[in-house]
C-alpha cells in the first residue's frame, strides 16, 4: 500500500511546472486567492480545474498533518475560461481532529462554484475492503495513448488509457494519472485527483441513451472521498458507472483503484442531461 506523502506546510509542494501552473493560486488577502482555469469547453472553465483550486485553496488554510478526505462542490454558475478566478475561503471550523472549509469560486462578483471541504489528522483505525468492491480484470495499461481528451491543455497534463466501455449498462473504464512526477504533498495529489476525477464522469449517464458527445452534459455537483493514500502520478484505474437517469438529471458514480487492487477514492457526480428535441 502506498505510504502518506509528507509535506512541510499546509500549502502545496513543490511540483512539476506544468502542474504548479494547474494549481498555481496568487495570495491576494487573508484566505482570499486568485487563479486562473483553463477551457473544457471552448470559453468555458473545465470544472475538474476549478474543483482542484478550490481544494488547494483551502488546503492553503490549514494546518500540514491534516489531510484532504473528502470534497462536496456545487458548479453554480459557467465559469469563463478567459477571466481569472477569486477564491474566497471560510474557515469554518477547526476542531481536534477535523478541519473543515468552505470555498466560494468568483468571477464578475457571483459564485461560479461553491466547495466544502474536510481535513483529517490520519488516525490508525478498522480497515477493510468488500471483495465486492474490488479491481475488475483488467488489461495493463501498456497500450498506446488514445486521443479521447479534450484539448491539448489536459493532455499535456493528463495520461489516460480507455479499457473498455460498456454502453448499454453506462459503464465505462480507464486508466488514469498526471503524466510528471508530482513530489510528496498530500495536497498536491488530492488537487490532482480532484482534477482527474471530472474526466468522462457525467458521460457515462448517457451511454445508454446515446453515443456520448451527442447530448449536451452538464455537471451539476461533485463529490470526492478520499479513503487511502494514493499518488495521482501512479496508474489509477477508475471504473465508472451512469447508475440512473430521470428528470432531465443523471447521477453518475466512480471508484479509484491503485494497480495492485486497493480501492483509494470514490466519486460521485449529478449532471443535466437535456434531450435537445
Amino acid at each position: 500500500m502506498p505510504t502518506v506523502p509528507e509535506s512541510s506546510d499546509g500549502a502545496l509542494g513543490a511540483v512539476n511546472s506544468a502542474v504548479a501552473d494547474l494549481l498555481a493560486l496568487t495570495e491576494v488577502d487573508e484566505d482570499t486567492f486568485d487563479g486562473w482555469c483553463h477551457d473544457g469547453r471552448p470559453g468555458w472553465i473545465y470544472g475538474g480545474h476549478v474543483a482542484a483550486q478550490a481544494l488547494a485553496a483551502a488546503g492553503a488554510t490549514v494546518a500540514a498533518q491534516r489531510v484532504a478526505h473528502s470534497l462536496h462542490g456545487y458548479f453554480i454558475r459557467p465559469g469563463r475560461a478567459e477571466e481569472p478566478v477569486r477564491y474566497q475561503v471560510d474557515r469554518t471550523r477547526d476542531g481536534r481532529s477535523f478541519s473543515t472549509r468552505q470555498v466560494n469560486a468568483i468571477q464578475r462578483g457571483k459564485v461560479i462554484f461553491a466547495l466544502l471541504a474536510s481535513f483529517h489528522v490520519p488516525e490508525d483505525g478498522f480497515s477493510h475492503q468488500l471483495a465486492e468492491v474490488s479491481l475488475p480484470p483488467v488489461p495493463e495499461p501498456d497500450g498506446e495513448l488514445v486521443a479521447l481528451l479534450r484539448n491539448s491543455e489536459m493532455e499535456r497534463l493528463m495520461d489516460i488509457r480507455p479499457v473498455d466501455r460498456d454502453a448499454p449498462n453506462g459503464r465505462q473504464r480507464f486508466w488514469m494519472r498526471i503524466r510528471e512526477p508530482l513530489g510528496d504533498d498530500p495536497l498536491t495529489h488530492a488537487a490532482a485527483l480532484t482534477y482527474l476525477s471530472d474526466s468522462y464522469l457525467a458521460l457515462s449517464t448517457i451511454l445508454p441513451h446515446r453515443r456520448p458527445g451527442q447530448l449536451p452534459v452538464t455537471s451539476l455537483d461533485h463529490a470526492l472521498w478520499l479513503h487511502r493514500p494514493f499518488r495521482a502520478d501512479d496508474w489509477l484505474l477508475v471504473d465508472q458507472r451512469g447508475s440512473i437517469a430521470a428528470g432531465a438529471r443523471g447521477l453518475a458514480t466512480g471508484e479509484f483503484f491503485t494497480a495492485d487492487g486497493v480501492l483509494v477514492a470514490t466519486v460521485g457526480q449529478e449532471a443535466l442531461i437535456r434531450d435537445p428535441r
